[in-house]
């Protein structure tokens, strides 16, 4: 997916096992993130992150939805564990995953195999991408300071309503 482009409808399970489908969020500004594995540091990092600014971003009518190849079960398990206050979507045949192009062939230490790219998407009300974050970094630390990327995705969020 590319900025402009209109996300496709999908049907998946949350973290409760109840099927949810774009349909539900159409008309609302929607962050899509895509993330490795529950439970993992970074994405640790992520969800708590995107969780703590829950209500900033439900006061600007968006809502996070987390995606990850993981099982309704862990992802349950992993809000459960972490007090997460956002939804966690299973895609375990990495449909929306690879829609998204957030799936596909990564390499570490020389090692090929498919994997989960970090990415977000910002969705607008009539369904298109509005801004897209490709290989995320949850955190920046820079001299004075640490960036989260929640909070970069929600200023996005604040200027494109600004700008529109």
């Amino acid at each position: 997916m590319e900025k402009g482009d209109r996300l496709p409808e999908f049907s998946l399970p949350d973290h409760e096992g109840r099927t949810r489908s774009y349909s539900e969020f159409y008309g609302k500004w929607l962050v899509l993130y895509f993330y490795p594995k529950d439970n993992t540091s970074g994405c640790t990092k992520e969800a708590e992150d995107f969780s703590s600014l829950r209500n900033e971003f439900l006061e600007e009518d968006c809502r996070i939805l987390g995606v990850s190849p993981d099982t309704v079960e862990s992802h349950r398990r992993f809000r459960e564990k972490r007090s997460l206050m956002i939804t966690l979507l299973s895609d375990t045949e990495k449909t929306l995953l690879k829609t998204a192009g957030a799936w596909g062939m990564k390499k570490n230490y020389g090692r090929e195999y498919e994997g989960v790219f970090r990415t977000t998407l910002l969705v607008k009300p009539d369904g298109t991408v509005a801004h897209l974050w490709r290989k995320v970094k949850v955190r920046q630390k820079t001299k004075n300071c640490e960036i989260l990327h929640a909070r970069r995705v929600l200023e996005r969020l604040r200027e494109l309503k600004t700008e529109g």
